[in-house]
């Protein structure tokens, strides 16, 4: 039997509608922490005080939110691709990649060359701010130099609303756009490729699983087990860069 990586390799080379869904391990190689790890940012805060009910009711809580992003934005601004997000992009420049699915909020799939449109972000942006009252959005980092200028509770320019990270916060409704899609891709892929999560946050866990439902073969790239392990076809442990970066050199081959 072929050794696991090679094995992987050649569903990809075999594959015509490629998926991937990424997770916080492929962006903690490019220095940006698990949020929810030992030492991460719920560590430190309580993550009850951020949830969206809380955010848009309370002005406190928003106040408490931005002196939050003051530690939180410049890591996530500062953060570079890695060999992971470079290897994905290389996916798609050989035609083989449907779609990338990503629970991250940093935007580096698309800074590493994966085209916007083939990227959903489930999970939102941090690098936008949008209106709660009349939906206009704007560079995170116009909205970060108004904080950092001393705005406690930024407020909309155009209507005085409210102004909230595009992220989705704890309590939020999914993006039902976003999340339809990332099912639909799911469900059509022959290839489903997870990289860097641990698969229980909900509903991106459930993912690989509709998507093995479906008929197709999945591919688990984490350092940890997960609970979509015993559904695998190839399971990789390691860590995302240098995994990511020989499976896609051996697929080409």
């Amino acid at each position: 039997m072929l050794p696991p990586i090679e094995r992987a390799a050649e569903l990809i080379a075999r594959s015509k509608d490629l998926v991937v869904l990424t997770g916080a391990g492929i962006s903690t190689e490019s220095g940006i922490p698990d949020f929810r790890s030992p030492g991460g940012i719920w560590s430190k805060y309580d993550p009850e005080q951020f949830t969206y009910q809380n955010f848009v009711s309370n002005p406190a809580h928003r106040r408490s939110y931005w002196q939050m992003s003051l530690e939180i934005h410049p890591v996530l601004a500062a953060a570079q691709p890695n060999a992971a997000h470079v290897a994905v992009a290389e996916l798609e420049r050989r035609g083989q990649l449907r779609a990338v699915i990503t629970q991250n909020i940093d935007g580096l799939h698309q800074r590493a060359g994966s085209s916007p449109e083939r990227v959903i972000e489930i999970h939102g942006t941090a690098l936008a701010v949008v209106c709660l009252s009349c939906g206009d959005r704007l560079p995170r980092e116009d909205v970060q130099a108004r904080v950092l200028g001393g705005e406690t509770d930024p407020r909309c320019r155009e209507c005085g609303g409210t102004l909230k990270p595009a992220t989705v916060s704890f309590g939020q409704a999914m993006p039902e756009r976003e999340t339809a899609l990332a099912f639909e891709h799911a469900e059509r892929a022959d290839v489903f490729l997870v990289i860097g999560s641990s698969l229980v946050v909900h509903p991106a866990a459930y993912l690989p699983v509709r998507a093995v439902e479906s008929g197709a073969k999945l591919v688990i790239v984490n350092l940890q087990p997960t609970p979509c392990d015993e559904m695998a076809s190839v399971l990789l442990r390691g860590k995302a860069g240098e995994t990511m970066a020989a499976l896609v050199e051996l697929s080409a081959s």
